[in-house]
């Protein structure tokens, strides 16, 4: 409906080649970014008792996550269960890292949210919410290698770095459609920490295909006031779009890997 009201101001004849071209390197970095979900889930194989090689870990995850763009938001879930059970690997340990991956990049998105509190809470200090995040982050981390296992908290910081960079991707979008608005650092950490809270209401949406809609609410929501609106609305469009070129750019990677074992 947003789109539909504004579509007259979103002018896109205004990005030039370059820019363009950074809109691309952008979509490459996010699907390099997906690595990062593989190797979590990886992590998470592992403390569960079962060890497929890294290279097989990553070519399943690839050629299952673009099966998140299925209305239903659970075919890549499903997808992923049915490559690994094919291989050959044990039901059980598949489907409790799933559910401990669903749960734990959760947390991991709810713990952004300390970032946001600048938005919500006008002269709260930036500063402050980043020790926030990071003494929570600290906590959880020595939580989950403590009492769960290694593996879960290293699963935890790759959710983490895989998070930062996409809403770090996501900043770097508004600065490029509105430079001057987007250009204070005191926005830097609180917009990564919106986009964050909004990609874990689109993951957490039943039924909303990668959150399509949903994500794109909540950033405008939260974002309102601090960046104008048809920037933003032109941003979120964007952002859409690089991380639907990512994915597509991780399944083709995914594609392209030769697997010659499964338990390395």
């Amino acid at each position: 409906m947003r789109l539909r009201d504004q579509a007259a101001e979103i002018d896109l004849a205004r990005f030039n080649g370059s820019a363009w071209l950074t809109i691309t390197g952008l979509a490459l970095i996010y699907g390099l970014s997906n690595l990062l979900l593989a190797l979590a889930w990886w992590d998470l194989l592992d403390q569960f008792g079962v060890r497929p090689s890294r290279r097989w870990t990553i070519k399943v995850y690839g050629m299952s996550q673009i099966a998140k763009y299925v209305p239903g938001n659970i075919m890549h879930l499903a997808g992923r269960q049915a490559l690994g059970l094919a291989a050959g690997l044990p039901g059980w340990p598949l489907a409790k890292s799933t559910a401990w991956e669903l749960g734990l990049i959760a947390a991991t998105g709810a713990l952004f949210g300390t970032l946001t509190l600048p938005l919500l809470a006008p002269g709260f200090s930036t500063t402050v919410a980043l020790v926030l995040f990071l003494v929570a982050l600290g906590g959880a981390a020595a939580m989950l290698w403590h009492i769960i296992g290694p593996p879960v908290a290293r699963a935890l910081g790759w959710y983490t770095v895989f998070l930062a960079i996409s809403g770090a991707l996501f900043v770097a979008l508004i600065r490029l459609v509105d430079a001057t608005t987007a250009g204070s650092e005191t926005l830097l950490l609180p917009v990564i920490g919106a986009y964050v809270l909004a990609w874990l209401a689109g993951l957490v949406t039943p039924g909303a295909p990668a959150g399509v809609g949903v994500r794109e609410l909540v950033l405008l929501a939260l974002l309102k006031g601090s960046v104008g609106q048809t920037e933003l609305l032109l941003a979120v469009l964007l952002g859409r779009l690089v991380t639907v070129g990512g994915d597509v750019a991780f399944l083709g990677m995914a594609l392209m890997m030769n697997v010659k074992n499964e338990t390395g």
